[in-house]
């Protein structure tokens, strides 16, 4: 590894963990600059996971303000995305590097359509039949399946968390923003150690992501948790636009 290389290993890594703790979507900067220095789609994958579970242990800790009061919750929904995260870390490891790209632009519209909607759908549905996503089990089942696509690649898991958290809860955009970035810190945490115990990773990538990222991660905290809602949906809104036209182009 050259010394520019891993300048811009580093940079990308405090843009990951910026993007990460305001929306989600970190690992589509890291992840093309590390295949554009030759790693292996595999090794940048998994090492760009490990290299980020710091980044989200820190962005969690610049939300601990609004994490207040959400312990019990995040324990219970934290072992949805874990086991999810497990998962979906062991299929990357059994199957073909390709076997989920044709489906993942999907998945990321979808999450887009539903943080734009959340708002009103949630009102209309609350008033009618609750939150709509508060029908016991509902909730934990569709973390555990974003958990098993952040295990497997993690490219916008945080628009993910974020359209199923605000589906499910009437807690403020910026609460659900910080319950995020705990159970995607999870979902890496956890995979992390399945790759870290069966797969080749790059320890010097691992090390400039990880601290790229824990700087990064502070400063997303500071401006993620200052946006108005408002702001913070156009910002996951361009956010996910853009991860989408980086997968199909």
């Amino acid at each position: 590894m050259t010394a520019p290389e891993a300048v811009a290993i580093f940079a990308a890594g405090a843009a990951a963990g910026t993007v990460n703790t305001i929306v989600g979507s970190g690992t589509l900067v890291t992840f093309p600059v590390l295949l554009a220095f030759g790693y292996s789609p595999v090794t940048a994958n998994v090492s760009n996971t490990v290299g980020l579970v710091p980044g989200s242990i820190s962005g969690a800790y610049g939300y601990r303000a609004e994490l207040g009061g959400q312990g019990r919750q995040a324990v219970r929904l934290g072992l949805a995305s874990a086991a999810g995260g497990i998962t979906g870390a062991l299929l990357l490891l059994a199957l073909p590097a390709s076997a989920f790209k044709s489906i993942v632009p999907g998945f990321i519209a979808a999450a887009l359509v539903l943080v734009l909607v959340q708002p009103w759908l949630a009102h209309r549905l609350a008033g009618r039949h609750g939150h709509p996503l508060a029908v016991p089990g509902a909730l934990p089942v569709g973390l555990y399946a974003v958990g098993v696509y952040g295990g497997y690649f993690g490219a916008a898991q945080g628009i993910l968390i974020i359209a199923l958290l605000g589906l499910a809860s009437a807690q403020g955009f910026q609460r659900v923003n910080g319950l995020k970035n705990v159970l995607a810190g999870l979902t890496n945490l956890v995979a992390g150690i399945v790759f870290v115990i069966a797969a080749h990773i790059s320890w010097p990538v691992v090390g400039l992501i990880a601290a790229g990222s824990v700087l990064g991660a502070q400063l997303g905290a500071r401006i993620g948790r200052r946006l108005h809602p408002a702001a913070l949906r156009a910002v996951i809104v361009g956010v996910g636009i853009a991860a989408i036209l980086k997968l199909v182009l």
